[in-house]
């Protein structure tokens, strides 16, 4: 069933959307669960509304910051250290990324990212999917933190203390993340081979030094189809546009290098290329480039400054439930900054088509999820894994479990594994002198990959805020994130925070 969606998202034949409807329905009618589909699917969205709650206010919140212009100071200050500078830029990515992922929340992480630098991308004309591959790898390699998902989950499992997982792991964490740094600067560098250099401005410049067109998504004479363009893909981006650079959702959805985008001001030169004479805009872009648009509200920047800090203090805390937090600042939001009852409701619409695109595929993801555990799928995967690994292999188990959970977290939640699969598998390591803590420790090191499953809602969002198509996010993520993981499991071997043998 996960083969099957993920070949027709990769190959483009269905929607993320659609796939997540309809191929775990067909495969759990042939599982024989007939009209019982409907109770697991209901139990399985009915776990994801506060998720999708969440998500949905925060698009709105961030959304409305983005519009008032409290991010514009950022984006400024990083085109300006990065110099329009394509390597810089994505290595900038990767920092950032990293940065708001210490706390442990991949959905913030994935919107502010979005939010500061998608601009800049498509202001250079780079590959959006660039971006969503480097926070993607950033975010989950630092999905360890003794405050995250995983470590968390492996500690109660197990019954072990999360810091006496996580800080031996620290040395993995490092080079994890040096490997994240070092793909991001070389996809830096690819991009910058593709686009060529830019002026003050960021216009691009031709290799004589003249101002050059640049194409829509990629630069003439390539043929490069695994980045996404700007305004093909699944999601519809963050804000809604508005102004000088179109309507919100348009642009090419086919992708090609001789599309003209909707909205976006372009020439066709002589080979029938079309060249870019503006900037790309996409539902999240303009606001940020526009300097003129009526949204704006310099007067009101520390306030919002003020607001989004306390909402992002309250989420580390979790005094309250997340998505409560995200719906009392939007209230606030569209309070302050827009007064008039007419303007609050325009503003909520101009952010209604990122709205859909990201929680519509969270509550397609319930289908997908609820037939996985309703019809006793994952109980089925997890029984046969233990019984296919040969006594033989017992002393090896720590390591074991570190490369199963590379694929296993992709495939099922982290609930599935940390609470089904590796309190076997350490019941059995126990046998061969194996702790419980070292084998929570080598399963924590698949997460690079398991933030990119299909299954995680953060991931969801953050192809929906780039425009970026699900398929061409894992072409490019997939083999880079197995990587950073099995760099990270062989790191702790190495150090002795994981046994071999």
């Amino acid at each position: 069933m996960i083969v099957t969606f993920m070949v027709l998202i990769m190959t483009k034949k269905l929607t993320p959307v659609v796939a997540l409807i309809l191929v775990p329905t067909i495969f759990g009618l042939f599982a024989g669960a007939g009209l019982g589909l409907g109770d697991m699917v209901m139990e399985s969205v009915g776990k994801l509304a506060p998720t999708a709650a969440l998500l949905m206010f925060a698009i709105i919140y961030f959304g409305i910051m983005i519009d008032v212009g409290l991010f514009d100071p950022l984006v400024r200050f990083i085109l300006k250290v990065a110099g329009n500078d394509p390597a810089k830029i994505v290595v900038g990515t990767a920092l950032l990324a990293g940065a708001v992922s210490l706390d442990g929340d991949g959905s913030t992480t994935f919107i502010v990212t979005t939010a500061a630098l998608l601009p800049i991308y498509l202001r250079l004309g780079m590959s959006p999917v660039v971006l969503t591959c480097v926070a993607g790898l950033a975010n989950g390699t630092l999905n360890i933190v003794p405050w995250g998902g995983p470590t968390v989950r492996a500690a109660a499992a197990l019954k072990v203390d999360a810091s006496a997982i996580f800080v031996p792991m620290i040395p993995s964490l490092i080079a994890g993340l040096v490997i994240v740094f070092l793909f991001a600067w070389m996809l830096g560098l690819a991009e910058r081979k593709r686009l060529g250099r830019f002026d003050a401005d960021g216009s691009p410049l031709g290799t004589d030094g003249t101002l050059a067109g640049t194409t829509f998504g990629r630069a003439r004479g390539t043929t490069d189809t695994d980045d996404a363009t700007p305004g093909s893909g699944s999601g519809s981006g963050l804000a809604g546009s508005r102004g000088r650079f179109g309507s919100a959702g348009t642009g090419s959805s086919s992708g090609t290098a001789s599309s003209t985008p909707a909205g976006s001001p372009a020439t066709v030169d002589a080979s029938g290329v079309a060249v870019i004479t503006q900037p790309i805009a996409t539902a999240m872009s303009d606001t940020m480039l526009d300097s003129d648009r009526p949204t704006l509200r310099p007067k009101l920047i520390w306030f919002n400054l003020a607001l989004t800090l306390a909402v992002m203090t309250l989420l580390v805390l979790d005094l309250v439930p997340l998505f409560y937090v995200f719906m009392i600042g939007s209230a606030i939001a569209l309070l302050v900054n827009f007064p008039k009852m007419k303007s609050q409701a325009s503003e909520i619409v101009a952010h209604a088509p990122s709205v859909v695109g990201v929680v519509s595929m969270v509550l397609a993801a319930g289908v997908l999820i609820g037939v996985l555990d309703g019809t006793g799928m994952v109980d089925a995967m997890a029984n046969w894994l233990v019984e296919v690994i040969p006594a033989s292999m017992g002393p090896f188990l720590a390591v074991i479990t570190g490369l199963l959970s590379i694929p296993m977290t992709f495939f099922m939640s982290n609930d599935a594994f940390y609470f089904g699969i590796l309190p076997v598998l350490s019941q059995s390591a126990a046998n061969f002198g194996i702790d419980p803590v070292e084998m929570a420790r080598a399963s924590i090191t698949g997460q690079p990959v398991h933030l990119q499953s299909p299954l995680v809602p953060a991931i969801l969002l953050l192809v929906s805020l780039a425009n970026v198509n699900l398929g061409d996010h894992h072409k490019k993520v997939l083999w880079r994130a197995a990587i950073v993981s099995v760099v990270m499991l062989v790191v702790g071997v190495l150090v002795g925070s994981i046994p071999w043998g």
